[in-house]
Parts: structure tokens; sequence; C-alpha cells
């Protein structure tokens, strides 16, 4: 493998956005890969990227590739063969079959580290189970594939890092599902995580589940019967963790640099400030238009990071859809390959 690192880009749903911020992040990145920097090696649906191409005014060409042949800097694997038509736009079976292929793939080609990650584009689940891969999105998918257990998802736009305890969970199982064990995991993948992005000495601060951190036990006990003795267990294995701290501040605190990341103990808690910064909305017109961030899967023995959005089938083949979360995406797989290399 050469000296750049070699990122997989699964096209996600060929029916959706995938292919088009694909051959927009091609553009934007050509300069690198012309100059040897960085190596892309897209894995989906031939047909959806020429269409793609075709509407992306400058992108560069995409040659099609064999798996065991030399790879050139940009290139495209096909997933599967294409056995019927794909609507553009629509869920379909077709597009859920190459979604999966894709990501088995390039699963396959990590694993064996022909490649240094994956960056993978928005597929959708319907199309998804429709083709008979009953997953409820990348995260199941990936476990399997590996063969991990559990994982944890990471969010980040720039500096916000924000972790999760629990994730696509109903709210009211969430205080159940917060354990010594399962907290102190979610700490301990995210201190790793940040000492792969190049963070020397990582600070952590810990959301506390209830307002006020419980308010000395009026509004709950968990902050100070679970979340508080394991961050002093943290604090006494040498780790900079400080918490529980407030949901209606801890943000704040992040977005002012006094942490390097948060662990968030639901969906919503972690999901709201981050998505709120990374969608740059137009006053005058009420509609954003660019959608930056990136979901990052700790826990894997792969690397693996995403886009924050979903396949947008309203604008697929439009030419509009923003590609800075893909490349977001790529720059954030891309320092944690340097990582691990290291």
């Amino acid at each position: 493998m050469s000296h750049a690192p070699t990122l997989a880009i699964t096209m996600g749903d060929p029916a959706g956005v995938g292919p088009e911020i694909i051959a927009k992040a091609a553009r934007r990145l050509k300069f690198r890969l012309d100059g040897g920097h960085l190596r892309l090696l897209v894995i989906g649906h031939r047909s959806a990227l020429d269409a793609a191409l075709a509407v992306v005014r400058d992108a560069p060409p995409i040659p099609t590739v064999e798996e065991d042949a030399a790879w050139p800097a940009l290139a495209l694997l096909p997933a599967a063969e294409e056995l019927a038509p794909l609507p553009l736009g629509e869920v379909s079976a077709e597009a859920g079959r190459f979604a999966y292929f894709a990501v088995e793939r390039a699963v396959k080609l990590a694993m064996a580290r022909r490649v240094d990650g994956i960056v993978t584009a928005p597929l959708n689940k319907e199309a998804l189970n429709l083709a008979g891969h009953h997953f409820a999105g990348h995260t199941d998918m990936l476990a399997t594939l590996t063969g991990t257990r559990s994982s944890v998802m990471m969010l980040a736009h720039g500096d916000m890092r924000v972790s999760h305890v629990t994730t696509h969970v109903a709210l009211e199982k969430v205080p159940g599902l917060l354990t010594p064990e399962r907290l102190r995991k979610t700490i301990d993948l995210t201190y790793a995580a940040l000492l792969g992005l190049g963070i020397a000495r990582p600070h952590i601060a810990i959301a506390a589940l209830n307002p006020h951190a419980g308010e000395g036990g009026l509004f709950g006990r968990q902050d100070i019967e679970i979340t508080a003795p394991v961050v002093a267990e943290c604090v006494e294995g040498g780790m900079r963790i400080t918490g529980p701290v407030p949901g209606d501040t801890v943000f704040v605190k992040l977005r002012a640099r006094q942490f390097d990341a948060v662990v968030a103990m639901y969906h919503d808690q972690g999901h709201i400030p981050v998505k709120l910064l990374g969608f740059n909305v137009d006053p005058a017109t009420g509609t954003w238009n660019s959608l930056s961030g990136v979901n990052i899967t700790l826990g894997l023995p792969i690397i693996r990071t995403s886009v924050d959005h979903g396949t947008a089938f309203d604008i697929a083949g439009r030419g509009i859809a923003n590609e800075d979360s893909l490349i977001e995406a790529i720059e954030y797989a891309e320092r944690l390959a340097a990582s691990r290399r290291r």
C-alpha cells in the first residue's frame, strides 16, 4: 500500500444523492488525488455514477477497476452486477442490493488492509430490507460484517465531537441502559478516538442524564449513583474526565473548546447541538444551502466514517446536492488512518 491513504467510498443507495456527492467530492479533491496525497476507491453502481458525472461539471473521470488489479488514485469498483433498471429517487430492491454489496466489499478490503478505512454515503433502510438484508442501517451491518458485538456512535462537526451512550432507543428506556459498564466503554472508545485524531491529552465531558445533573437527587439519581462513580474511576486512572455536566451548558463549553468531546446519554441530546451547527440556513428563504457533519463508528476493527445526512431522494439527480459532509468524513478518515499507521 502506498504512503497516501486509500479510502473506500461506498456509494450508499445509488438512487439517492450518493453518486452526485461522490462526483463533487472527487472534483474538489482532484488536486490532492493528482498529487498523490490521497487515493479513493469508489464502490457502487457504474451507471448511477456515470449519470452523476454527466450532471457535475468538471468532475474528473472515474474508471472502472477489478478488485485484484492495481488501482489508480481515483477509481470505481462495481459492487455487483447490474441486473435491473435503477429508478432514480425511488426506493427499490435493486438499489438496496447495491448498497449492501458495496459495504460488504469495502469491509472485506478494509479487513484485508487493502484500504485504510471506509467512508459511507447514505443508504435507505427500506430499500436495504426489500433486498433481503434486514439491518437497521450501516451500524448494525458493519457490526455483523466485522464480527463486532457493539459499537459507539460519535458525531463530529469541526471541533464539536459527541459520543452517545445510547442511540436508537425510546427515551423511556435510556435510564435502564445507563450502566457503569456501558458508560465506561463509551468513555474509553471516545478517549481512544481522540488520541487517534492527534489530541495528546483529551479532555472529555460527561453530559448529565437529568436536568441540573439530578439537583442532588430531586430529579433522579442516575447522575449521582452511576455517572459520578465512573467519572471518579476514570480520573483516578489518569484520564481527564469531567462530569456529570448539566446538559443545558455542556455543549456551550464544548463549543468554547473547554473540552475535546462530550459523551451524551441519548440520541437527541447529542444530535441536536451538532446538527444545529452543521446546517447552514439561509435566513432569507428559511432553507439550508449546505450541511456538514460526520458520523464516526467507534469500536470496530476498521475505520469507518460517514456523512451525517440521508439519501435525499427528492433532489437526487438535480445537481444541487451538497458534498461538504462527505468531504469532512473523508478528512476525518484520513486523520484516523494516519494515526493508525503511526
